[in-house]
Formats: C-alpha cells, structure tokens, sequence
C-alpha cells in the first residue's frame, strides 16, 4: 500500500467542477482568459490540466461532454447496496513506470489488491491466464514445467506460426488446439462477433502461457486500486484554483467560440474532429447489464470470463471483491455482465479495431493532426485521440511526455506544437 498522503481522505472542493446547464448559453467571454482548453476530462486530459495548472501557473478550461467527471474510469456507488460500480466497465490499475506510480500517489492512495481471474469452460472453473494449473486441471494429470512445455510445444506443431492464414490457426501454432478451443475460440467469437477463421492472423501476436503457478493477471511491480474509488482520485487531480471544469459541454459546439490560437488538448475521438472526413476508424464498444442478487456473494471473485460460445456475455463483474476491506452488505451484492459488439456510429468507442483499411485511415488523420497543430495550435491525446488502446497508466505517462516535450515549452518559451501522433 502506498504512504499516505496528507488529504487524500479529505472531501473534495464541489466548486471545482462546475455543471453547464444550458451550453447553447456560453458566450466567447466564458472562453476568454484561458492559457489552456482541454476536450476530455478523462485520465489523459486531467493530467495535462494538473500539470499546467500546478507546475506552470496556467489557467486551464477543461471541457466534458458528460455529466460526470473522469471518463471512462468514473466510478459511483450503486444506490441500493453502496458497492462502488466502475461505470463504464472494470478499471484496474498497474504499472512499471515509477514516474507515473509516483505522479499517481498525490491524488491518492492505493489498496494493495491484485487482480486474479478466472475463467468458466464446459462447467468448469480454471485460473486465468493460462498456467500450470490450469494444464494439469485441464488435461486432468499433473505435470512438471518442463513436462508442461513438451505438451503445449507438440500440440502447437500442428500449425507452424509462420504460415498460419488466420487467428484461429496463429492461436493453434501458438498453444494447441485443445486449449485453443477451450479458452480462445469462443471468447475471441463473442469479442469480434467473428468466426476466429475470418479473423486475421496479426490480432495476436502471443498467447502467454505460465509453466508456473502463478494467477496475478498482470506482472507489473505496482498494482492496486485506489483507496476512495476512481471519482475521488479524478476529482482531485482537478481540484485546484487554476483549473475550471465545465460538464455538459459538447466541444463541436462551442469550439468557434474559443479564441483563436488558444493551445487545446484534445481527447475525444480522432476522426470525429475532423469530421469524418477520411471515414470512420472502426471500433469495438461495450454493453453492460447490471444487477443486485440477494447473496453476499455471487462468484467469489472479481471477474470470471465465460469462454463457451453459448454463453452470451464474456465476463461478470462483481465489485464487492475489488474491496474486500470496505464494510458492504452482506446480503447483496452487485453483478455487471459485459457484452462486447462492433459500435456503431451512436455507441461508445472502447477499443481500436485496426484492421489495414482502418490503419491507412490513420495515417490520413496523423497528418491532418500535424497540420491543426501548426495552423491552431491543437493537440490530440488519449485513447480516442490517438486511436490506441491505451491503459490508465499509459494514458497518463502519455500525458506527462506531452506536457514535458510539447505543452510546456509552448506555454513557457512559445515553442511551435508539434502535432504529430506517434505511429
């Protein structure tokens, strides 16, 4: 767990964000006076805001389209049972990057939970990601590591990698057929809504398969989630003087009315700012059903993926687990099944698709990028900005090397912003 720090327990100021009632109202005077716009009040662009706002002495303006603060990674309390539901699907946060844990921890401070999964096949429960244990469970016989890694490598020989055609055969070549089956095939249909068999090879680059025991989903020297939820951390990161928050606000029309040159970060959806004017990039959305089931305890995990084609949904959510240390009820408890489609053009973007028409799209808008930047003064950054999958933890060591290289100068020396989106 991470030192505490003082305040982090602390309520935050209600005056830091600020709802727009009526946006169609704003004249170019509530634009005015502002060293800095940022489109998305997500983790990317709070922190190039804290960081201008607290480093620089820079007035920032930041702009939500919802009716909430933090993206993606809101979190609120589900009315009837106080269980703390990440809106928009789990958020688990891990990394590596020292500066981005030690950037973090002034906002808050960190349970020391670590994330564990498990996966549902045929009836059967199995630890996830694919390890030791679950081989021996799996092929019902126990087997050393290097016994292990004979099984999986003759299985694997059915398909050699480098001629695998698609994503079904790249997986085979990968770690068999019998695990492909079990734990890809029909998890990767209800992703993409697409036979594995029409799907291309280059989705998948590795299947991991541990010859250990070890069942922490992610290898990262930091991991745990924040101590207060996700709200309280994103609401801090914006609570300072410098910084005006203003929900409600739909960027497309108000953006005429920001002064010309002012420098603007921008964190919605490449394609959307420019209009489409290259095509639509493709993307991959998420539906989630949630529900309040009378039981102290519905699974007895945070999340267990059902991998049976049949099986509708890819995962259920139960969120008491991410906090077994909080006091929630223990007569009920609150479920989220996730669903996962190809958006359309009205859904939420989660994840870039990327397919090869979807890449020289792009490459269009990486231009086009360029040239906004040069001829006003915006920036695109963020998952949606940028047309990346990017986590927590990237988005935000993706904003602070853009605030170091690219914002800062500007604001400082009136160094040119250099737009270009890195490939």
């Amino acid at each position: 767990m991470a030192s505490p720090h003082e305040g982090h327990g602390s309520p935050v100021a209600s005056s830091v964000v600020s709802t727009e009632t009526n946006p169609t109202d704003l004249t170019e005077a509530a634009f005015a006076g502002f060293d800095l716009i940022v489109v998305g009040s997500g983790f990317f662009g709070l922190t190039v805001a804290e960081r201008a706002a607290s480093q620089l002495d820079k007035r920032v303006l930041v702009l939500e389209r919802r009716e909430h603060i933090g993206g993606n990674a809101y979190s609120e309390p589900e009315p009837e049972t106080g269980i703390e539901v990440h809106r928009y699907g789990a958020h688990l946060f891990h990394t590596s990057n020292k500066r981005v844990w030690d950037y973090v921890n002034q906002f808050t401070d960190f349970t020391n939970y670590q994330h564990r999964v498990f996966a549902k096949y045929q009836g059967q429960v199995y630890t996830f990601p694919m390890n030791l244990h679950l081989i021996n469970q799996f092929f019902g016989k126990s087997h050393s590591p290097d016994e292990a890694r004979a099984l999986i490598a003759d299985q694997a020989s059915e398909i050699d990698t480098k001629d695998a055609q698609n994503l079904e055969e790249k997986a085979v070549s990968l770690i068999g057929r019998p695990l492909y089956e079990a734990f890809v095939r029909g998890y990767t249909a209800k992703q993409w809504q697409t036979d594995p068999k029409e799907l291309s090879a280059s989705i998948i680059t590795r299947l991991p398969v541990r010859y250990n025991f070890n069942n922490r989903y992610f290898n990262d020297t930091y991991e745990g989630l924040p101590v207060d939820g996700y709200t309280a951390w994103l609401k801090r990161m914006a609570d300072h003087p410098n910084i005006e928050v203003r929900l409600n606000v739909d960027y497309f029309a108000v953006r005429d009315l920001v002064p010309h040159g002012t420098p603007t970060v921008y964190t919605g959806p490449l394609d959307r700012y420019f209009d489409y004017r290259e095509g639509r990039l493709g993307w991959r959305t998420l539906d989630f059903e949630q529900e309040v089931v009378a039981t102290g305890d519905y699974q007895g995990t945070s999340v267990m993926n059902y991998n049976d084609i049949e099986v509708p949904y890819t995962r259920i959510h139960e969120f008491r687990h991410f906090h077994p240390e909080r006091d929630y009820p223990e007569d009920k408890t609150v479920i989220v099944r996730e669903y996962s489609r190809f958006a359309s053009d009205d859904d939420e973007p989660y994840y870039p698709i990327n397919t090869a028409e979807d890449r020289a799209k792009l490459e269009s808008y990486r231009e086009l990028a360029r040239k906004e930047a040069r001829e006003r003064n915006v920036l695109f950054g963020g998952r949606l900005g940028t047309y990346k999958y990017l986590d927590m933890h990237m988005a935000i060591g993706s904003a602070l090397s853009m605030f170091d290289n690219k914002i800062a100068p500007h604001l400082t020396e009136g160094a040119p912003l250099d737009g270009s989106i890195d490939a």
